[in-house]
């Protein structure tokens, strides 16, 4: 069973946050870390910062029910006026991903167990065992009772439940999830016979003859059954959504408000976001650099775009960011000056419509103290702060790009059961990964200037000029037939090596590998060839006529296949390495669309070799801007906006192309200046361009 395809987000909830006529902006409040005389400097300061949005009660379920049955609002009801008050709307939360300490020692079968069987106790965050009965009595109890008090209390403008689904714990090996896990299982299988048929039991004589002997794939002496552990991460996603929907569906039957949860694109690989995604009325993500990583940009841009994606390209709303360093990574590095404008605006063009913070205030104390906030330690007086208050006036003054749109003409296929089969134990190397191959695809479309969206590999993709497969090891025979179709119908397809493998029950493919894009791809895998550690290879190009200009040399890395043609033409051969002389890279026609397979792990450099006939197929092109300047852009009913951020040292313009579709009034929102021909970017900086549609 695998997601179903991507539908418009929201059960019922179709427009923007009411209340709200602008970009969203704020974060996470927690002020009851403080004194209630500091209320009042915080409203006073969010007024100078522009927020007019802010999360509140996130981890306050400890204050809100103290002792179990028992409820103090009387904080809260406080807080809420201050806010309305001072005409700041509140984002809401339901509280239920930190139980409180009572909780815990109540209901201590409650507690989540790792594979390892160690059972977690209380002191950190992180929810209970979302199968836990009691848990799911207690955080229900939790939300009925904020939704009947705020339900539709003026201010409230959303409501957001629990807190990054999955993290940082996500998978629970307790007895109550194991007796859930059997339930789950009698649902997807109805009999032991349908169950031992999809786990394929019969290897290492693995056979259940009674359902209470089928249990969680906890530790055991060799590899666990990989159909088993395919099947509890489904299971573990499930068991999440079905918390959230719990909480959302109680929030409906009281208040008109819209529901979200903030998800963590890209980076929980617990939840399967596109099901996610037709769940909640409005789509939210969290996302914090990668601090280790020296183009983390590109990292922020695909959890912005695949989380537009997943809201099926409506606006969306980042929930948390950091204006700074992030407390919890290995080196909490600070973002240097103009970061934390790039990086919004980056979220921005990209289809978010909000951009907040975790958090307001810097905690003084707790596991979080020297994570970065809005209001650092040092004040007002603070770089952090001056920042904070110019974001919120940029913000501001781009505005009307709000509702706007983000178009691509190019997919990259990502379905996260795909993700979790494909990281499952012994595989015929361990140096293929999937993220490897998504992020490095990406990279390459990122620094051509290529907008980009994510799909699932069942959806419709017809809409798309070019699809790409970097790593979609588990594919149905259904969407397998999906993507045939596209090529049929005049589209381009790029897969790369380990596609189209095993099916829903990570089992092989009748026919063998890649037998169910045979069509669409016109060759076989015979074998498998990967390469010993830290060897390369190099593949010889001669694109004929099918893709002219297509020659040289490059080098690939990890991974070859034995191929056999079946239509395909080959445009790329293996000098060297475990098959010299045979079929490397190749490209395919299939009724008017085309369909290219490459058999080895090519760089970020050398994917620029190969893209190159591919955009020629799909009748696309890089956008030749340099590379360190990011340029999104957003469609409205009567203008488009062009975003460009200058991620150099350098000054670096921006002309062309880009600024076509407008004769004249081309002006920068945040400078309010007219732009004729051409527009300069300095180095570290941000540019806002609207550009009105042309006179009908």
């Amino acid at each position: 069973m695998t997601s179903a395809q991507p539908r418009p987000v929201g059960p019922r909830f179709e427009g923007w946050l009411t209340g709200i006529d602008s970009i969203c902006y704020g974060g996470d409040y927690n002020p009851e870390q403080w004194p209630e005389e500091v209320w009042e400097q915080d409203v006073t300061l969010m007024h100078e910062a522009g927020v007019n949005l802010v999360s509140i009660a996130i981890f306050s379920w400890a204050l809100l029910e103290p002792r179990e049955g028992e409820f103090d609002f009387a904080w809260l009801d406080r807080l809420v006026t201050l806010l309305h008050s001072h005409g700041i709307r509140i984002d809401l939360a339901t509280p239920t991903a930190s139980p409180p300490a009572w909780f815990f020692h109540t209901y201590p079968e409650a507690r989540v167990v790792t594979r390892e069987g160690t059972v977690l106790g209380f002191g950190s965050r992180g929810m209970a065992s979302p199968s836990s009965p009691a848990y799911r009595a207690a955080a229900l109890r939790i939300t009925e009772q904020l939704a009947d008090r705020y339900g539709s209390h003026p201010a409230l403008a959303l409501w957001h439940v629990h807190n990054e689904y999955g993290a940082p714990v996500s998978e629970d090996y307790s007895p109550a999830s194991a007796a859930a896990f059997r339930e789950w299982l009698r649902a997807r299988y109805s009999s032991l016979d349908g169950l031992n048929a999809a786990w394929g039991t019969r290897f290492w004589g693995q056979v259940y003859g009674e359902w209470e002997h089928v249990g969680v794939p906890a530790a055991t002496p060799s590899v666990a059954n990989p159909a088993q552990c395919l099947d509890f991460a489904r299971f573990t996603n499930d068991s999440l959504l079905a918390c959230f929907m719990a909480e959302r569906d109680a929030i409906h039957a009281r208040s008109q408000v819209p529901v979200t949860t903030n998800f963590m694109a890209a980076e929980c690989p617990s939840t399967d976001l596109f099901a996610w995604g037709r769940e909640v009325d409005v789509v939210s993500n969290d996302h914090y650099l990668t601090a280790a990583d020296p183009r983390a940009e590109v990292g922020l841009a695909l959890a912005a775009d695949l989380t537009r994606s997943v809201a099926g390209g409506k606006p969306w709303l980042l929930l948390e960011h950091s204006p700074s360093g992030v407390n919890w990574q290995p080196r909490n590095v600070a973002k240097r000056p103009g970061e934390m404008a790039r990086s919004a605006f980056s979220h921005v063009g990209r289809g978010a419509d909000a951009v907040m913070f975790f958090q307001w205030r810097a905690s003084r104390s707790g596991a979080e103290k020297f994570h970065g906030a809005m209001l650092p330690h040092a004040g007002t007086s603070s770089r952090v702060w001056r920042e904070v208050v110019a974001l919120g006036a940029d913000l501001a003054a781009a505005s009307e790009l709000r509702g706007s749109r983000v178009t691509s003409d190019v997919a990259l296929l990502w379905d996260q059961e795909s993700l979790w089969a494909q990281g499952l134990e012994w595989h015929p190397s361990v140096d293929v990964n999937a993220r490897e191959r998504i992020n490095t695809f990406y990279d390459r479309f990122w620094r051509d200037g290529v907008a980009v969206d994510f799909a699932h590999p069942a959806q419709d993709l017809s809409g798309y000029k070019l699809v790409v497969a970097p790593a979609s090891y588990l594919l149905t025979a259904e969407s397998a037939a999906n993507v045939t179709r596209f090529v049929e119908g005049g589209g381009v397809l790029l897969v790369s090596f380990f596609s189209g493998i095993v099916d829903e029950n990570d089992a092989v493919h009748e026919g063998g590998f890649l037998a169910p894009l045979r069509r669409a791809l016109g060759v076989t895998v015979e074998e498998f060839l990967p390469l010993r550690e830290g060897k390369t290879l190099q593949v010889t190009l001669d694109g004929g006529d099918v893709a002219p200009g297509l020659s040289g040399v490059l080098t690939g890395s990890v991974w070859a296949d034995d191929l056999t043609l079946a239509g395909a033409t080959v445009v790329g051969t293996y000098l060297d390495g475990p098959a010299p002389g045979a079929p490397a890279i190749t490209r395919n026609t299939l009724g008017s669309g085309s369909g290219w397979y490459v058999s080895t792990q090519l760089d970020v450099d050398a994917l620029a070799r190969i893209l190159a006939p591919v955009y020629a197929d799909a009748g696309l092109a890089p956008s030749g801007l340099p590379e360190e300047l990011e340029v999104m852009r957003r469609v409205g009913v009567d203008a488009d906006y062009v975003l460009a951020i200058n991620h150099s040292g350098g000054d670096l313009r921006v002309d062309g192309p880009v600024l076509a579709g407008s004769a004249a009034g081309v002006t920068d929102l945040l400078t309010v200046a007219a732009v004729v021909g051409s527009v300069t970017v300095p180095a570290g900086g941000v540019r806002v361009l609207r550009i009105p549609h042309p006179a009908s």
